[in-house]
């Protein structure tokens, strides 16, 4: 194999990053101009403008990052959940049980797979995703107590619920290990995590290809891949009961317990 020309390597450099860049802008993304250096100038600059630009934070640009994703992002998922995550919704559902309360419910694609004895409480940050999962509940004739909210800080009662559902979400989530330990919280004694979401690669080519896609998707969209939720899991205190990996080692499905004896009644 010869070796690229420095002019064919950056072309092709670019071409991946404008790829990258039209994939996300598709999905809702958008270039948050207060994360980039400001312009040089080759003249002299007043005080105000060398000022940092006054940025949103990052939950407020999950927000607006899904608000504007939500019309679309039941028929891009569609494909994903063929391919990437097959059968992962119906395992998370199968394992649920109780009082159930869904973080990042989303435009409420888990719905359709749960039991119908279940009490489910779902909460998630857009409310433009909010209102589909209304109208699928609705659809469906399932009784949910859909609210909006943020996973960082989640408005429950300590040990509300026998079983937490998070799927495909904690790749986002702006604060992670935040968001976990607000499960655990979440969770009565004896309850169950459920998980599933991709992760970084357990295989190092594909690792480093997450890695350099994670040099826009990050700032464009919030969007991880080479996050790895099972260190959270169990820093946060809960025991590991079943853990699978998939698709060279980027999907992963946990199912964790919180330590007690759960409470009758």
């Amino acid at each position: 194999m010869h070796a690229l020309r420095e002019p064919e390597f950056k072309d092709r450099i670019e071409k991946f990053r404008s790829d990258i860049i039209g994939v996300i802008e598709a999905s809702g993304g958008a270039v948050a101009d207060c994360h980039l250096p400001p312009p040089l100038s080759r003249g002299p600059q007043s005080l105000t403008d060398t000022k940092p630009k006054a940025c949103e934070t990052p939950t407020a640009k999950q927000q607006r990052v899904w608000d504007k994703a939500a019309p679309s992002y039941d028929k891009q998922m569609a494909f994903f959940e063929r391919v990437q995550f097959a059968g992962g919704r119906e395992w998370l559902a199968e394992r649920a049980q109780g009082r159930v309360l869904e973080v990042a419910v989303g435009t409420g694609r888990n719905l359709p797979f749960y039991a119908k004895d279940i009490e489910l409480t779902g909460i998630e940050l857009s409310p433009e995703m909010l209102a589909i999962a209304r109208q699928r509940a609705t659809e469906l004739d399932i009784s949910a107590d859909l609210r909006q909210g943020d996973a960082a800080n989640l408005p429950i009662e300590d040990g509300s619920f026998d079983t937490v559902v998070c799927a495909l979400s904690l790749c986002t989530i702006p604060d992670p290990r935040r968001a976990i330990a607000e499960m655990h919280r979440a969770l009565a004694p004896g309850g169950r995590l459920l998980l599933l979401d991709h992760i970084g690669s357990s295989w190092p080519p594909v690792y480093a290809l997450q890695w350099l896609a994670e040099r826009l998707t990050i700032q464009l969209a919030g969007e991880h891949f080479t996050r790895r939720q099972l260190p959270l899991v169990r820093s946060a205190g809960l025991e590991i009961v079943e853990t699978s990996r998939s698709k060279a080692g980027t999907v992963e499905r946990i199912y964790a317990v919180k330590p007690g004896v759960p409470i009758e009644g």
